[in-house]
C-alpha cells in the first residue's frame, strides 16, 4: 500500500471526519439532495469562471499532483505549463511548489521544480519547496507557515479547474487572501471532467458543512483542523 493511500484511509478512520460525514449526509438527505446540487453548481461555476491570467500573480502557490515514479500526468503538465506562461508574461516574486511524496521517491514539489527548470526557468528562480504534505489542506497549512508575515498579501492559487473550488475553500478558511489561476484555458467538457467535478462537489460540501457544524457546536478540536 502506498503512503498516499494509507494517508487517505487514515482520514476515513478519523472520528471527526466520520462525524462531519454523517452530518453532511443527513443534510443532503433531508434536502432531497438540493444541498449537494448547490455545491455542485458552485464548483462548476468556479471551474468555468477562473481566469488563466490572474490580476496579480506575485506570490503563486502551485499545487502538485500525485506522480508515481516521477510520471507527470496531463493535469500536472497543465499546471506546470501555466506556471511557465505566467513567468513569461510577468515573473512572480515568489513561487511555492506544493506537495510531498513517498519515502525514497521525489516529492511532487521536487518533480515540479525539475520540470519547470526543464521548461526554461532559471535554476535560481525564486522557488520554494513545500515537500511534507499529502493533501490540499496540508499543502496550504504548510505554505502558511512558510510564508510567515507574507501570508497577509494576496496569493495566487494555481491548479486545474476542477480543483480550484476546494483550494479556495481551504485557503480562505486558513486566512489567505486569494485569487485563482486555472491551468487549462477552458473547462474540459468530457465525461471524466464531470465526474471529477461531481467528486469535488461532494468533498467541498463535506468540508464546508462540517466546518459550519463545528462552529455551530463550538467544537474547537474540529475547527482547529481546518482553520
Amino acid at each position: 500500500m502506498s503512503t498516499r493511500t494509507a494517508h487517505q484511509l487514515s482520514l476515513f478512520g478519523d472520528r471527526d471526519v466520520l462525524h462531519t460525514g454523517v452530518v453532511t449526509l443527513a443534510a443532503c438527505v433531508l434536502t432531497a439532495g438540493l444541498v449537494y446540487v448547490g455545491y455542485f453548481v458552485h464548483v462548476v461555476r468556479t471551474a468555468r469562471g477562473a481566469p488563466c491570467a490572474p490580476e496579480r500573480a506575485e506570490r503563486v502557490l502551485l499545487f502538485g499532483k500525485h506522480a508515481p515514479g516521477g510520471r507527470i500526468d496531463a493535469d500536472f503538465q497543465a499546471r506546470l505549463d501555466r506556471a511557465v506562461n505566467l513567468w513569461r508574461e510577468r515573473a512572480p516574486r515568489h513561487v511555492v511548489l506544493l506537495g510531498g511524496g513517498a519515502q525514497g521517491e521525489p516529492t511532487e514539489a521536487e518533480i515540479a521544480r525539475d520540470a519547470l527548470i526543464a521548461r526554461g526557468l532559471s535554476p535560481d528562480a525564486p522557488l520554494q519547496l513545500e515537500s511534507a504534505s499529502r493533501d490540499t489542506l496540508q499543502n496550504l497549512r504548510n505554505a502558511r507557515q512558510m510564508l510567515g508575515d507574507a501570508v497577509r498579501e494576496r496569493v495566487t492559487l494555481l491548479s486545474n479547474r476542477y480543483h480550484l473550488a476546494r483550494c479556495a475553500l481551504f485557503a480562505r478558511q486558513l486566512g489567505f487572501d486569494v485569487e485563482l489561476c486555472a491551468a487549462e484555458p477552458r473547462l474540459p467538457m468530457h465525461p471524466r471532467s464531470w465526474l471529477r467535478l461531481a467528486g469535488e462537489a461532494a468533498y467541498v460540501c463535506w468540508v464546508d458543512i462540517g466546518t459550519r457544524w463545528a462552529r455551530l457546536t463550538r467544537n474547537q478540536r474540529m475547527l482547529a483542523r481546518v482553520t
